[in-house]
Protein backbone atom coordinates (compact mmCIF):
# COMPACT_ATOMS: atom_id res chain seq x y z
CA UNK A 1 0.00 0.00 0.00
CA UNK A 2 1.22 3.52 -0.81
CA UNK A 3 1.17 6.08 1.99
CA UNK A 4 1.82 9.78 1.66
CA UNK A 5 3.15 10.53 5.13
CA UNK A 6 5.28 8.45 7.50
CA UNK A 7 4.86 9.78 11.05
CA UNK A 8 7.96 9.49 13.23
CA UNK A 9 7.63 10.15 16.95
CA UNK A 10 8.78 9.16 20.42
CA UNK A 11 6.48 6.86 22.40
CA UNK A 12 6.13 9.64 24.99
CA UNK A 13 4.50 11.81 22.33
CA UNK A 14 2.01 9.24 21.10
CA UNK A 15 -1.00 11.36 22.04
CA UNK A 16 0.27 14.23 19.88
CA UNK A 17 1.20 11.88 17.03
CA UNK A 18 -2.22 10.22 17.03
CA UNK A 19 -3.94 13.62 17.02
CA UNK A 20 -1.85 14.76 14.04
CA UNK A 21 -2.57 11.50 12.23
CA UNK A 22 -6.33 11.88 12.71
CA UNK A 23 -6.24 15.48 11.49
CA UNK A 24 -4.28 14.61 8.34
CA UNK A 25 -6.42 11.61 7.52
CA UNK A 26 -9.55 13.74 7.92
CA UNK A 27 -8.01 15.81 5.11
CA UNK A 28 -7.63 12.60 3.05
CA UNK A 29 -3.85 12.41 3.52
CA UNK A 30 -2.79 8.79 3.89
CA UNK A 31 -0.57 8.24 6.95
CA UNK A 32 1.57 5.38 8.21
CA UNK A 33 2.06 5.32 11.97
CA UNK A 34 3.35 2.69 14.38
CA UNK A 35 2.10 0.58 16.00
CA UNK A 36 -1.23 0.92 14.20
CA UNK A 37 0.10 -0.07 10.79
CA UNK A 38 2.33 -2.93 11.95
CA UNK A 39 0.71 -6.36 11.89
CA UNK A 40 1.22 -8.60 14.95
CA UNK A 41 3.33 -11.14 13.05
CA UNK A 42 5.31 -8.55 11.09
CA UNK A 43 8.95 -7.70 11.81
CA UNK A 44 9.04 -4.17 13.24
CA UNK A 45 12.18 -2.99 11.42
CA UNK A 46 11.07 -4.49 8.11
CA UNK A 47 7.65 -2.85 8.43
CA UNK A 48 9.25 0.56 8.96
CA UNK A 49 11.54 0.26 5.95
CA UNK A 50 8.68 -0.97 3.74
CA UNK A 51 6.50 1.93 4.89
CA UNK A 52 9.24 4.45 4.04
CA UNK A 53 9.68 2.89 0.62
CA UNK A 54 6.00 3.62 0.02
CA UNK A 55 5.85 7.13 1.52
CA UNK A 56 6.76 10.58 0.21
CA UNK A 57 7.16 12.62 3.41
CA UNK A 58 8.52 11.86 6.87
CA UNK A 59 6.66 13.99 9.39
CA UNK A 60 8.77 14.30 12.54
CA UNK A 61 6.90 15.06 15.77
CA UNK A 62 9.79 16.92 17.35
CA UNK A 63 10.12 17.18 21.13
CA UNK A 64 12.75 16.77 23.84
CA UNK A 65 12.19 13.02 23.88
CA UNK A 66 12.20 12.48 20.10
CA UNK A 67 15.27 14.72 19.89
CA UNK A 68 17.21 12.14 21.90
CA UNK A 69 15.46 8.99 20.74
CA UNK A 70 17.78 6.51 18.95
CA UNK A 71 14.77 4.97 17.19
CA UNK A 72 13.54 8.32 15.86
CA UNK A 73 17.08 9.25 14.82
CA UNK A 74 17.37 6.00 12.83
CA UNK A 75 14.05 6.68 11.12
CA UNK A 76 15.14 10.19 10.15
CA UNK A 77 18.48 8.88 8.88
CA UNK A 78 16.76 6.22 6.76
CA UNK A 79 14.29 8.76 5.38
CA UNK A 80 17.12 11.11 4.38
CA UNK A 81 18.98 8.28 2.66
CA UNK A 82 15.81 7.26 0.82
CA UNK A 83 15.18 10.79 -0.41
CA UNK A 84 11.96 11.46 1.50
CA UNK A 85 10.99 15.05 2.27
CA UNK A 86 11.48 15.72 5.99
CA UNK A 87 8.96 17.98 7.74
CA UNK A 88 9.69 18.64 11.44
CA UNK A 89 6.59 19.60 13.47
CA UNK A 90 7.97 21.03 16.71
CA UNK A 91 5.70 20.55 19.75
CA UNK A 92 8.33 21.68 22.27
CA UNK A 93 10.81 24.56 22.12
CA UNK A 94 14.06 22.60 22.35
CA UNK A 95 17.35 22.87 20.48
CA UNK A 96 18.44 20.14 18.08
CA UNK A 97 20.79 17.50 19.41
CA UNK A 98 24.02 17.26 17.43
CA UNK A 99 23.04 13.95 15.83
CA UNK A 100 19.62 15.28 14.82
CA UNK A 101 21.09 18.57 13.61
CA UNK A 102 23.26 16.62 11.17
CA UNK A 103 20.16 15.42 9.33
CA UNK A 104 17.52 18.13 9.61
CA UNK A 105 19.14 21.50 10.40
CA UNK A 106 18.37 22.79 6.90
CA UNK A 107 14.72 21.66 6.85
CA UNK A 108 11.69 23.93 7.01
CA UNK A 109 10.20 23.89 10.50
CA UNK A 110 6.64 24.24 11.73
CA UNK A 111 6.28 25.32 15.36
CA UNK A 112 3.27 24.05 17.30
CA UNK A 113 4.18 24.80 20.91
CA UNK A 114 2.45 28.16 21.17
CA UNK A 115 -0.78 29.72 19.93
CA UNK A 116 -3.89 27.97 18.66
CA UNK A 117 -3.56 24.22 18.13
CA UNK A 118 -6.14 24.16 15.35
CA UNK A 119 -4.27 26.83 13.37
CA UNK A 120 -1.04 24.83 13.71
CA UNK A 121 -2.81 21.71 12.44
CA UNK A 122 -4.29 23.67 9.53
CA UNK A 123 -0.90 25.05 8.51
CA UNK A 124 0.61 21.56 8.78
CA UNK A 125 -2.11 20.13 6.54
CA UNK A 126 -1.68 22.89 3.97
CA UNK A 127 2.10 22.50 4.01
CA UNK A 128 1.86 18.76 3.37
CA UNK A 129 -0.69 19.18 0.59
CA UNK A 130 1.57 21.72 -1.10
CA UNK A 131 4.56 19.38 -0.79
CA UNK A 132 2.44 16.65 -2.37
CA UNK A 133 1.33 18.98 -5.15
CA UNK A 134 -2.33 18.61 -4.19
CA UNK A 135 -5.09 21.21 -4.14
CA UNK A 136 -5.80 22.82 -0.78
CA UNK A 137 -9.29 22.26 0.69
CA UNK A 138 -11.84 25.05 0.39
CA UNK A 139 -12.09 27.29 3.42
CA UNK A 140 -15.49 28.09 4.98
CA UNK A 141 -15.75 31.41 3.11
CA UNK A 142 -14.41 29.96 -0.13
CA UNK A 143 -16.95 28.32 -2.51
CA UNK A 144 -16.13 24.76 -3.44
CA UNK A 145 -15.30 24.08 -7.06
CA UNK A 146 -18.10 22.38 -9.00
CA UNK A 147 -16.74 19.77 -11.42
CA UNK A 148 -18.12 19.76 -14.95
CA UNK A 149 -19.28 16.50 -16.47
CA UNK A 150 -17.72 15.40 -19.74
CA UNK A 151 -20.72 16.48 -21.84
CA UNK A 152 -20.69 19.98 -20.40
CA UNK A 153 -16.95 20.23 -20.85
CA UNK A 154 -17.35 19.74 -24.59
CA UNK A 155 -19.58 22.80 -24.92
CA UNK A 156 -18.23 25.08 -22.21
CA UNK A 157 -14.79 26.59 -22.11
CA UNK A 158 -14.29 28.44 -18.85
CA UNK A 159 -11.90 31.41 -19.06
CA UNK A 160 -8.96 31.39 -16.68
CA UNK A 161 -9.74 33.46 -13.59
CA UNK A 162 -7.01 35.22 -11.66
CA UNK A 163 -7.94 34.53 -8.03
CA UNK A 164 -5.07 36.60 -6.61
CA UNK A 165 -5.40 40.28 -7.45
CA UNK A 166 -2.50 42.43 -8.58
CA UNK A 167 -2.89 44.45 -5.37
CA UNK A 168 -2.42 41.38 -3.18
CA UNK A 169 0.51 40.15 -5.29
CA UNK A 170 2.21 43.52 -4.82
CA UNK A 171 1.55 43.40 -1.08
CA UNK A 172 2.95 39.88 -0.79
CA UNK A 173 6.02 40.83 -2.79
CA UNK A 174 6.63 43.86 -0.55
CA UNK A 175 6.16 41.86 2.66
CA UNK A 176 8.32 38.95 1.50
CA UNK A 177 11.05 41.37 0.36
CA UNK A 178 11.48 42.49 3.97
CA UNK A 179 12.86 39.01 4.66
CA UNK A 180 14.23 37.74 1.37
CA UNK A 181 15.16 40.87 -0.55
CA UNK A 182 14.85 41.27 -4.36
CA UNK A 183 14.28 37.54 -4.90
CA UNK A 184 10.77 38.04 -3.46
CA UNK A 185 9.51 39.29 -6.84
CA UNK A 186 10.67 36.11 -8.55
CA UNK A 187 9.22 33.85 -5.82
CA UNK A 188 5.79 35.50 -5.91
CA UNK A 189 5.68 35.13 -9.70
CA UNK A 190 6.89 31.50 -9.60
CA UNK A 191 4.52 30.40 -6.83
CA UNK A 192 1.42 32.05 -8.31
CA UNK A 193 -0.79 29.69 -10.26
CA UNK A 194 -4.27 29.81 -11.86
CA UNK A 195 -6.97 28.82 -9.40
CA UNK A 196 -4.77 29.48 -6.35
CA UNK A 197 -6.39 31.46 -3.55
CA UNK A 198 -4.53 34.31 -1.82
CA UNK A 199 -4.16 32.19 1.33
CA UNK A 200 -2.75 29.26 -0.65
CA UNK A 201 -0.11 31.62 -2.04
CA UNK A 202 0.73 32.94 1.44
CA UNK A 203 1.36 29.38 2.69
CA UNK A 204 3.42 28.48 -0.39
CA UNK A 205 5.60 31.57 0.04
CA UNK A 206 6.05 30.98 3.78
CA UNK A 207 7.63 27.60 3.02
CA UNK A 208 10.38 29.39 1.11
CA UNK A 209 11.56 31.09 4.33
CA UNK A 210 14.13 28.96 6.15
CA UNK A 211 14.28 30.85 9.44
CA UNK A 212 11.34 29.88 11.67
CA UNK A 213 11.01 33.26 13.41
CA UNK A 214 11.08 35.10 10.07
CA UNK A 215 8.47 32.71 8.67
CA UNK A 216 6.20 33.39 11.63
CA UNK A 217 6.63 37.13 11.14
CA UNK A 218 5.69 36.79 7.48
CA UNK A 219 2.58 34.76 8.35
CA UNK A 220 1.64 37.30 11.00
CA UNK A 221 2.02 40.22 8.59
CA UNK A 222 -0.12 38.45 5.98
CA UNK A 223 -2.74 37.00 8.34
CA UNK A 224 -5.44 39.31 6.96
CA UNK A 225 -4.97 38.05 3.40
CA UNK A 226 -7.68 35.54 2.61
Amino acid sequence: MTYQVFISYSKDDREHADAVCRHLENAHIGCWIAPRNIHPSEDWAEAIITAMDNSKILLLIFSATSNNSPQVRREVERAVNKGLSILPFRIEDVALSKSMEYFISAQHWLDAFDGNTESHMQLLTESILLKLGQELPARPNQPAKVPLNKEAAVHIVAPAVATVSAEILARLESTLAQTMGPIAKHLVKRKSAPGMTPRDLVVALSLEIDDESERKQFLSRTASIR
